[in-house]
Formats: C-alpha cells, structure tokens, sequence
C-alpha cells in the first residue's frame, strides 16, 4: 500500500491510554507509537499522572487528545481549557450540555492556541433509556442535533460523536467541522459498555475524521499489530476515495 496513504490513515486513529498510571501508558504508548497519529489521555490517566501523561505524549512526537469532557461554571471551564492549551494539547472535549456561554468563554480563552475544542453531545455509552433516567425525552439523535445546533452558534468546530449520528453532525455543522468517532469496534469485537457502535472502516466513509479506539488494541496481545491492522482498513478506505476524486 502507498506509504503517503497509511501515512495519513494513522492520522485517523487515536488509541485511548486508558490505563491507571503512567508506567503502564508509557509502556502501550512505546509499542504503537509508530501506528497511531493521536494519543488520548482521559480521565482516569490524568488523574493519576496529570501533565505528565500529556508530556509522554509529545515526547513521542504524537497529537495529544486530552479527553475530560469538561462541565462546569463558564469561568472555571475556560481557565481549565486555557491551562490545557498551554500544555500543549492539540484537541480537548467539553460537554456541549455545558450551554452555551461556558463554550463560548472556552473558545475565547483558548483562542490563542492551536488547540481544538470539541464538543460531546451524547455519550456512546448512553441510549434512550439512559436519556430518559436523565429527564432528557428526545431520541439520541434528536439530542445530538440540538446540542450540536447551539455548538455551532457559539463557534465550535469540533464535536464527538457516535458513529450513527455522523451524518446528523456534518450536516449541522458542515464540512470542515472535525468529527471524532468513540465506540469504534473492528469486527468480532467485543463493544463492552458502548452502546452505539461501528466498524472502523465504515466510520471513516461516513465522515468521521478520527476514531477512537481503546480496549480492542490495549487489550490485544499484540497492541501494536491490532493498530496496524485498523490504519490498514482506514487507508483502503482512503485510498478507494482518492481514486474516486483523483
């Protein structure tokens, strides 16, 4: 396969460093660090190691997702947003459900930076039931059409998305917007707690611009392989558009 295709194709997939220290991320990171073009530091890594885990990310010479989904006071999400900036994260997730004076402040105060705000909608472990329990009556996709309608007024250009819902979030917020996809399953995969799911390869026809991927390469016994083999299904889907739009 052409070496620009895969090239580009691993900057379609970020792996999750879920994991609950340092030690073990920079043990997984070291073995994929060749196969991914993003790193995503979550809650519970951040929690244990705060800024070091981003500093093990950019020692590598790889894109930092800083995964926190901020939901706060507008004040306190924005100082929160512009400290991530000066670290050096490259894409960091708020919830939209914040409102919309807590996402304008955060791109405001970040706007100094290269750092993308993106904005979680509904969540992929969360279906209608669970919206329900929460007093929200629409359907997830209703959900996710108008928290990402007040996004998009406020400027965000960034949103988290299941794989379902892709349509619905490039149609809001057009065809620059940069869409990233949780919930990714390569086949036979087992999709654990996420309830809204999608094969890799489709993700990326759909329009998804980075998909997340955790356990189905943490976990595998060859992380580093498992990796390989998604970048490869991203690059023929790559590769098939290209000859399409030569």
């Amino acid at each position: 396969m052409d070496t620009d295709i895969r090239t580009k194709a691993k900057q379609h997939l970020a792996c999750a460093l879920d994991l609950p220290n340092l030690k073990e991320a920079q043990a997984l990171a070291r073995r994929i660090q060749h196969e991914v073009g993003y790193l995503k530091v979550g809650l519970e890594l951040f929690t244990s190691a705060g800024s070091e885990a981003v500093s093990l990310v950019r020692s590598l010479g790889l894109k930092c997702f800083l995964d926190l989904k901020l939901h706060d006071i507008p004040a306190t999400m924005a100082r929160a947003a512009a400290a991530a900036a000066d670290l050096g994260v490259d894409l960091l997730t708020v919830h939209a459900s914040a409102g919309p004076e807590a996402l304008s402040q955060v791109l405001k105060a970040t706007a100094h930076s290269n750092m993308r705000t993106l904005a979680v909608t509904v969540l992929t472990s969360s279906d209608e039931k669970d919206l329900k329990a929460i007093g929200v009556l629409k359907p997830p996709l209703e959900q996710v059409r108008d928290l990402a309608c007040m996004a998009v007024e406020q400027g965000v250009s960034g949103f988290v998305c299941a794989a379902p819902e892709l349509h619905v979030l490039r149609e809001v917020a057009g065809p620059n917007a940069f869409l990233v996809t949780p919930g990714i399953r390569p086949s036979l995969a087992d999709s654990f707690d996420q309830k809204r799911v999608a094969d890799p390869a489709w993700a990326v026809e759909h329009g998804s611009n980075l998909l997340v991927v955790g356990r189905p390469i943490r976990d595998a016994k060859d992380p580093a392989r498992s990796a390989s083999q998604i970048v490869a299904s991203i690059a023929t889907v790559l590769n098939r558009a290209e000859s399409d739009h030569p």
